[in-house]
């Protein structure tokens, strides 16, 4: 898999090519995922993938941008465990916003990156305040050497998969309906940075893992799962509580941090490369009278994840053997 962090003229061979920024990498990505693998098998092309980096939205109104579901390191491991064999990352700028749909498309799809397929979804906009469209890109397939085909929305329980859609189940704390939309729990990934000791001051030594963004989509008490944190089988989850937050105990101001304390867990994880998955949502974040409430229900909260994972369905059970 090659990962390209510019459009040039890097394509010696024609290529089948998505477009889109994946952010979530959701069924719906994956639906059309697997579409262009299969043609590009079946046209002997290689599969890929031009995705754009910031996000256009947070490139041109930071304040206003969605949460991102997803870092780009964690997308990127999302499209190579796809198996796509090269992704196009664009950094979006100004430059990058002000070609023109045309020029995107003589340009950008065909001189330098010679699409011989391309596949959208259905709501695909491009180039200049997003001036093009499905009909501008049939219109200019011919001329441009690529067929074009576009993809349908998927629709799961009459809801339409999108990442706005899961935004605003994980804001509602519907992790269910976030994991239904994605495939998969929602996760965050980071390494463990030092923080401020104070979990373990109290009795209750936390991971803090470094969030790439500083505005996550949810907010609460979680139970989570936790990979990366076993040494004997780093594929093999841990069970823990976490808090993603801003502390407002501990803090008048505090950013938001997320920190996950393992159950029955004292093995040194710092530096380690986490992905956390966020099973169920116990409660939101409050800000309480003194430390020594915030202990009582933290002591409430750790019953509570034992007891999620005691009697939630087999699929969590390998997780009950850790406590």
């Amino acid at each position: 898999m090659h990962t390209w962090r510019k459009v040039s003229a890097h394509a010696k061979t024609p290529v089948a090519l998505t477009i889109g920024n994946f952010d979530g990498v959701h069924l719906g990505h994956q639906a059309i995922l697997t579409r262009l693998k299969d043609v590009a098998n079946q046209l002997g092309l290689p599969a890929c993938v031009m995705t754009f980096e910031p996000h256009p939205r947070e490139f041109f109104a930071p304040d206003q941008a969605p949460a991102r579901l997803t870092s780009l390191r964690e997308k990127l491991n999302r499209l190579i465990k796809a198996e796509i064999d090269c992704i196009h990352i664009c950094r979006f700028n100004y430059d990058f916003a002000r070609i023109n749909p045309e020029q995107f498309i003589s340009q950008i799809l065909n001189q330098d990156l010679r699409v011989c397929w391309l596949l959208v979804g259905d709501d695909f906009r491009f180039g200049a305040r997003r001036a093009g469209d499905i009909a501008m890109l049939q219109a200019l397939s011919a001329e441009n050497n690529y067929t074009l085909e576009v993809m349908p929305s998927i629709a799961i329980d009459n809801q339409r998969v999108s990442s706005t859609a899961i935004r605003q189940a994980l804001t509602n704390g519907d992790l269910d309906t976030a994991a239904k939309l994605l495939g998969r729990p929602y996760s965050i990934s980071g390494r463990v940075i030092d923080g401020d000791k104070l979990g373990k001051q109290i009795g209750f030594p936390t991971a803090n893992i470094q969030l790439k963004h500083n505005q996550p989509p949810l907010s609460g008490i979680f139970v989570v799962s936790v990979y990366g944190a076993n040494s004997s089988s780093l594929e093999t989850p841990l069970p823990g509580v976490a808090s993603l937050g801003v502390r407002p105990t501990i803090y008048e101001n505090g950013r938001p941090v997320l920190e996950v304390h393992l159950l029955d867990f004292d093995d040194e994880i710092y530096g380690r490369y986490l992905r956390v998955d966020f099973l169920h949502k116990l409660r939101n974040e409050e800000k309480y009278a003194d430390i020594s409430t915030l202990i009582l229900q933290i002591e409430k909260d750790v019953a509570q994840a034992k007891e999620f994972f005691m009697t939630t369905p087999i699929q969590y059970n390998r997780l009950c053997r850790a406590l």
